[in-house]
């Protein structure tokens, strides 16, 4: 049976996700921003929380874990480079890792940038990719452990993958980054498509994700930084793609 998935928000502007595996009845939430509002979503939906699988260990994806694990007992999954950083885990992951919910398959991407230690869940079977701060819908997440050459490696790796695979991120911040996007490219139509279909989304008070790879790979200039177009109206057309990428990274800093 296909995976399900339920999202919802948390804190300010995070999300979180419940992945559900309806042939087991197993249940991970994606990151655990607080706790309150994925019991409120596991009671929505009749499911019973049995794993949490974390992204990178800044507080607004984890400062649930501890209420969840002590009500639910739940498996708490986390990225072996950043495991010393974040309380109650029990499995470590790393690049190429099968992390299993239920008798749904994901495999492990290490995405550093955001954090050194940042990791993403590709559920391929399912077309499902889990990426927490590193890629945000027409955006990607701030450098703040690592450089602009990492960040850009990262964001390579997860465009690699299927343009049907659905990406879900870890902030509702697809509206700003969208303004800040037709500051690169304000001719590309596949962005002005995206802006019109966001606005709808949001006038009506839905969610802007999940997105597509296809759809990202089109709009997102984050990960249209080696196309000749976008690096040479920055004036850095002999440059290597990640220096592109680190200008419109800096750009949006002071954005």
């Amino acid at each position: 049976m296909p995976a399900e998935t339920h999202l919802f928000r948390c804190l300010n502007d995070n999300y979180g996700v419940l992945l559900h595996d309806p042939s087991t009845g197993t249940t991970a939430a994606i990151d655990a921003p607080e706790a309150a509002p994925i019991d409120a979503a596991l009671a929505e939906r009749g499911w019973r929380l049995t794993d949490i699988l974390v992204t990178h260990h800044h507080a607004d994806h984890t400062q649930g874990i501890a209420e969840l694990k002590k009500k639910h007992l739940c498996r708490v999954v986390a990225p072996r480079k950043e495991a010393s950083k974040i309380a109650n885990v029990d499995v470590t992951v790393r690049e190429g890792d099968v992390v299993q919910v239920g008798s749904l398959v994901g495999r492990v991407l290490e995405t550093p940038g955001h954090t050194a230690g940042h990791i993403a869940y590709w559920f391929k079977s399912d077309k499902l990719a889990f990426v927490g701060d590193t890629l945000f819908s027409v955006g990607c997440g701030r450098i703040v452990e690592g450089n602009a050459e990492m960040m850009w490696q990262s964001l390579t790796k997860l465009r690699a993958l299927p343009d049907d695979t659905r990406i879900f991120c870890g902030h509702e911040y697809t509206a700003a980054n969208i303004r800040f996007a037709k500051t690169i490219e304000p001719d590309n139509a596949a962005l002005a498509a995206r802006a019109q279909q966001v606005a709808q989304l949001l006038a009506e008070k839905k969610p802007t994700i999940p997105s597509t790879m296809a759809e990202e790979k089109a709009a997102n200039p984050f990960l249209r930084a080696d196309v000749p177009a976008v690096a040479k109206s920055l004036g850095l057309a002999s440059g290597p793609a990640w220096q592109v990428f680190a200008e419109i990274r800096e750009r949006k800093n002071k954005f």
